[in-house]
């Protein structure tokens, strides 16, 4: 157990301080985040790993769809005008489907922010992922906190020349290569991948790269926290999405406060002295750059680093973790109250231990049944009744669809032996990978017949037509009724088209229309 004046104080300054903000428009000061290790760094390795897995290798997977699709697992066929996604094609008609995971995504969001703060922007954020890779770059070739701060201020020399190229070279490197896994996304990532590198790719391939290499080389390298706190609208609006059982990053001044390093002269004087002994290393691993001992603030990302520091120094001293924890403001309030004999002083941490120096039984602490409230249910309940409405309707959907469109002019034509005739634009919807042959039939309309434009049969009631897998056909048809059957100067039938090998079918209530001598 070392004694707190044995515990190394880094020389870091918050450079986003609550007590001294800097204007709008001054210039960015460098922050050098040092190297954490923890339960939390680990966590943001694994989360780092599977979503940059997720996002450059997911073009690569192959999903077989049969011969008549791609057989990309994930593909946006702008072309096409398709979305594929393993077993599941989305066609333009179905955009609700897509508009549907925005709102679950937009809720979850709210879910996630109103039960543990801004864990979206501390782990999974892109800012945050890439960020955190081009950090790991700078660290292996310019060393951690204290190397990188005394190479930024020295003057340069061949070293400190090929360290900077070599680093923005690798930065560079990953930025093109986010660039080109998101085209692969748009098209069959190997031969697109051919195409870019013989140069043979459409233009706006090569122009899309060339932009997300600079928005990634310049947000994830030399913007960083900039990004989070002038550019993204998300501080600002989690504020509403807190409240007092919300849990988030917390330093937990009435057990830390009042700090100090030297608890043996302050406690031989008679002063009380809370655990944090002013070490500052919870300042020097935050990559915002801010002290989160100054309280909650913008520009806090909650990715708890700071709490993994804070752990590793109790644990040298020999005392307890959390000092920095995440908790709820209902339990810090009422732990404050302890502290303070209900507010009425200063943190006293006699107030809150025992002789034998373990904590009171009357501090507050958090279980996690406390996040699940009625706020939390609305938003689970809203976001698990879109997700099933979205699984319903895609397990109920029709594969077959069937639209009709009658002349305009003329709405009908009479004919030579007295029979009118009405013309209909009919459009059959084959939204599987397979062809398909289609019965359409002419159901209602007494003395009813058509004929198809390009089919070289006599006029009937039904025919059969062929239809491409993943297409649409248009056929124009021709339904014709004696003038001895015409009743009334409008009336109502039915195109059906029957799939007999899958048992699908749709329906069209269409309209024959006469002229009024006829009725």
């Amino acid at each position: 157990m070392l004694d707190q004046t044995q515990v190394e104080r880094l020389e870091a300054e918050a450079v986003n301080s609550a007590k001294t903000r800097q204007p709008l428009y001054a210039a960015r000061k460098k922050i050098f985040p040092k190297r954490a290790s923890g339960r939390f760094r680990q966590f943001k390795w694994l989360v780092m790993s599977i979503t940059l897995g997720i996002y450059y290798l997911t073009p690569w997977l192959r999903w077989d769809r049969g011969p008549f699709a791609p057989d990309q697992a994930v593909l946006i066929d702008l072309a096409n005008r398709r979305f594929y996604f393993f077993f599941i094609e989305i066609w333009p008609q179905e955009f609700y489907y897509v508009a549907g995971l925005l709102m679950m995504a937009g809720i979850g969001l709210f879910l996630i922010t109103s039960t543990v703060g801004r864990a979206w922007c501390g782990y999974t954020c892109p800012q945050t992922v890439w960020v955190d890779l081009f950090l790991v770059v700078e660290r292996a070739i310019e060393g951690d906190r204290n190397a990188r701060i005394k190479l930024d201020a020295a003057p340069w020399t061949a070293r400190k020349l090929f360290l900077r190229v070599s680093k923005h070279a690798v930065w560079l490197v990953i930025a093109v290569a986010t660039g080109g896994a998101w085209i692969f996304y748009f098209a069959d990532a190997p031969k697109l991948l051919g195409e870019v590198v013989a140069g043979t790719a459409a233009p706006v391939a090569y122009f899309t790269i060339a932009v997300l290499t600079g928005t990634t080389y310049v947000f994830g390298g030399l913007m960083r926290e900039q990004v989070c706190t002038y550019m993204c609208p998300w501080p600002r609006i989690q504020a509403a999405m807190l409240d007092e059982s919300s849990l988030t990053v917390t330093y937990n001044d009435w057990r830390g406060e009042p700090r100090s390093r030297h608890a043996k002269k302050a406690s031989a004087s008679g002063q009380s002295i809370g655990d944090c002994v002013d070490c500052n290393a919870c300042v020097a691993v935050c990559p915002m750059g801010i002290d989160i001992r100054d309280g909650q603030q913008l520009e806090c990302i909650t990715c708890a680093l700071c709490i993994d520091a804070c752990d590793s120094v109790m644990d040298k001293l020999g005392r307890e973790r959390r000092l920095i924890s995440y908790a709820t403001l209902a339990d810090y309030n009422a732990n404050m109250a302890v502290a303070t004999s209900g507010g009425t002083g200063p943190v006293d941490p006699a107030l809150v231990r025992t002789a034998s120096g373990s904590f009171v039984e009357s501090l507050a602490h958090f279980h996690l049944g406390k996040i699940f409230r009625l706020r939390t249910y609305i938003y689970l309940g809203a976001w698990s009744a879109i997700g099933l409405v979205l699984v319903y309707s895609l397990l109920t959907r029709e594969r077959l669809e069937l639209n009709v469109l009658h002349d305009r002019n003329p709405q009908f034509v009479t004919l030579s032996d007295g029979s009118i005739r009405n013309g209909y634009t009919v459009k059959l919807l084959n939204m599987i990978p397979e062809p398909r042959t289609i019965e359409v039939t002419l159901e209602g309309l007494d003395g009813g017949e058509m004929s198809i434009v390009g089919i070289d049969q006599p006029a009937s009631r039904s025919f059969s037509i062929p239809v491409e897998p993943d297409r649409l056909k248009t056929l124009k048809i021709f339904v014709r009724q004696p003038a001895d059957h015409i009743k009334k100067p409008v009336q109502s039938f039915e195109f059906r088209i029957d799939d007999k090998a899958s048992s699908e079918s749709a329906e069209y209530t269409a309209s024959f229309n006469a002229p009024e001598k006829d009725r």
